[in-house]
């Protein structure tokens, strides 16, 4: 292993992926050193930056070298959920409403070949290949929490890079103002799209500020290996600051326009899914409280709640982008 400081941030070269089994003790060695360089008033990325490549086999992401974050005072100390929990308890329901069922039936989803259509009002639309989109940035370790609206959370190690590497790319034009997610929609992969639950394909959106903020990631992997089925493969966004259903798994069209897109849990029932679903705990869900969570992973379901973070604690890096805003009307 080499370590060398560049520009205030820690970066980690090696040969092959860390196995899980020694996961923790690695983030442990991690955290001191962030808290070191916080403690010199340097102020490292989320965590120090792991870079990690296109997929070098099956389950496992190859290293690469020389890559940072670029994400400012967002460092996560929590442990992250074990990782047998975030595999197997998964909202995803072109796979099933169970929370069990997508780690069983998204088996069948065939992650490779896959295309990414990028699409409207931009400059430079293009059909990326996984592989493109693999090469495209330096990829980084982010651990981030994420808070589902049905009030529980985890702590999740995701791998890959700013959405923005991405939108800079393909050059939106002057008239696009929000970016809209389709997913993947074939009932003979996805047994859950009979169901009815939602109208497929799932769709979410983003202002194209947000989708351009830093923190918005376009994820390849969790712990170091390529993303489970179950978890959106080969490729989802993570949005920390927002419900978990905001980030779009499986995807395969990124479409730049000019009005809001409505998403599909906001057609579906508007009075419940706002288009924004920033993490609010002053803003209750029809049915129950969003002012604590439960922590996955927290001693079992009988572990105590804890109190939900504003933004999902991501206040100071994103709350500029609603100034002004009525969070409680623009829900």
């Amino acid at each position: 292993m080499h370590l060398l400081k560049d520009r205030g941030f820690i970066h980690r070269t090696t040969s092959d992926i860390t196995p899980r089994a020694v996961y923790q003790s690695r983030r442990e060695w991690l955290q001191r050193a962030a808290l070191g360089l916080a403690g010199a008033g340097i102020g490292p990325a989320l965590v120090p930056a792991t870079a990690w490549a296109q997929a070098a086999g099956p389950g496992k992401l190859a290293a690469l070298r020389g890559a940072r974050s670029g994400v400012a005072g967002a460092l996560v100390m929590d442990k992250p959920t074990p990782y047998d929990d975030v595999t197997s308890y998964n909202n995803f329901y072109e796979f099933g409403t169970d929370k069990h069922d997508p780690a069983q039936t998204a088996q069948r989803l065939k992650p490779r070949p896959w295309t990414v259509s990028i699409e409207g009002e931009v400059k430079k639309p293009k059909v990326y290949d996984l592989d493109e989109l693999l090469k495209l940035a330096p990829m980084e370790e982010r651990i981030y929490r994420l808070r589902c609206v049905e009030g529980w959370s985890m702590v999740i190690p995701w791998v890959g890079y700013s959405l923005a590497e991405l939108i800079k790319r393909v050059e939106p034009a002057g008239n696009a103002k929000f970016v809209q997610f389709t997913t993947l929609a074939d009932k003979a992969q996805m047994p859950g799209l009979r169901s009815g639950v939602l109208d497929w394909p799932y769709t979410e959106g983003l202002r194209l500020d947000e989708a351009m903020h830093p923190l918005a990631l376009l994820t390849f992997g969790l712990y170091g290996e390529v993303l489970p089925n179950q978890n959106g493969a080969p490729v989802r966004i993570v949005l920390p600051w927002k419900y978990g259903f905001k980030s779009a798994k499986s995807i395969v069209k990124i479409r730049f326009v000019e009005k809001q897109p409505v998403s599909s849990w906001e057609r579906a029932n508007p009075s419940e899914y706002g288009f924004y679903s920033n993490v609010n705990p002053q803003v209750d869900h029809p049915r129950w409280s969003q002012a604590t969570e439960r922590r996955i992973g927290d001693d079992g379901l009988f572990a105590k709640r804890r109190q939900t973070l504003m933004f999902n604690g991501y206040e100071a890096q994103v709350g500029q982008l609603y100034a002004g805003m009525d969070l409680k009307k623009q829900f």
